[in-house]
């Protein structure tokens, strides 16, 4: 149950972008680095469990950013696709650097090329240029139910604007997580532009709203499938078991060894926020990109920061 938050409302930094990847610690996943050749010039963490190496978030030195959401369709008993998700973000962050595909012909190579064997999919995509730029068109979204490239939705195209998006659509307003994370954010920016915070600051505050934990307990006899609901509810998902065996209840909060006894496979065992993200980008165009990770391959705890990857550089061509 991931989240997405963007805003436009610091006065020095015209694009922020939060995100939490929330998902079974023991799916292994590449740190944020830059890809290898051919694709150098993509900047992110990547999947390793699948062979297509997908990412769920990415930027390029030539400010092309993407960020993907999963979600579940009604009836959707697929757990895993066919085909990765990971491939929708990596179509994007991997075009040619020296083109000028617009988010509009992206858009319409992906509904083309269709989506059939992926599952329920959110992607905010588009280029930081025109996010921060006067005159830009913003971010757009686009998901397996968006019917042709006409049917794109655009946000932070101008100043002070919030928008969150989890695992659901983006019409969807009900979910808790979503609406906090709009209005923790707001306060945060507020409340540190007010004290004339530095970025450092900034990051630590931003930090504070990707880990509150609002987690609902789970229920004596509650589901997990039904337990699920209730990540909706929580920006921070703590670490969280599952009943895998039926002679055995994994207790909540459960980490190493013991788990990996339990984890029958990588979409298995504990569940929670693996990853935190943020990404500041100023008006001179300059990125500031910091990963923090929170479990090892292995399902252990990283001590907090022990785990933290920063990148900074100047998108070309600004």
């Amino acid at each position: 149950m991931c989240i997405a938050i963007i805003t436009t409302e610091h006065p020095d930094y015209p694009f922020i972008l939060l995100n939490n990847r929330d998902e079974y610690l023991h799916r292994p996943t590449q740190q944020a680095e830059w890809w290898p050749a051919p694709h150098s010039h993509v900047l992110g963490g990547y999947d390793l469990y699948r062979s297509a190496h997908g990412t769920w978030l990415g930027m390029t030195r030539q400010g092309r950013l993407a960020v993907l959401t999963n979600f579940r369709e009604e009836n959707d008993k697929l757990v895993v696709g066919a085909r990765s998700r990971g491939l929708i973000p990596n179509a994007w962050l991997k075009s040619d650097p020296g083109g000028n595909e617009s988010t509009e012909q992206f858009a319409g190579r992906l509904v083309e090329d269709g989506v059939r064997g992926i599952g329920g999919f959110s992607l905010c995509y588009g280029l930081a240029q025109d996010v921060v730029k006067d005159g830009g068109k913003g971010l757009a979204i686009i998901s397996n139910r968006t019917p042709d490239a006409a049917g794109l939705i655009r946000i932070a195209a101008g100043p002070n604007e919030t928008h969150a998006l989890s695992n659901a659509a983006y019409s969807d307003r009900s979910w808790p997580k979503v609406l906090n994370g709009e209005k923790w954010t707001r306060a945060a920016i507020r409340e540190g532009v007010q004290k004339h915070e530095t970025r450092e600051q900034l990051v630590e505050r931003l930090l504070a709203i990707l880990s509150t934990d609002t987690m609902p307990k789970q229920k004596e006899n509650e589901e997990w499938d039904m337990y699920l609901n209730q990540l909706r509810h929580s920006i921070f998902i703590p670490a969280i078991g599952r009943d895998h065996l039926a002679e055995m209840r994994m207790p909540a909060h459960e980490v190493g060894d013991e788990v990996k006894h339990k984890a029958a496979n990588a979409l298995s065992g504990c569940y929670g926020t693996q990853k935190q993200i943020v990404i500041l980008v100023s008006k001179q165009g300059n990125v500031f990109y910091l990963e923090r990770t929170l479990f090892d391959n292995d399902a252990n705890p990283v001590e907090r920061g022990k785990g933290d990857r920063t990148f900074e550089f100047q998108i070309e061509g600004w």
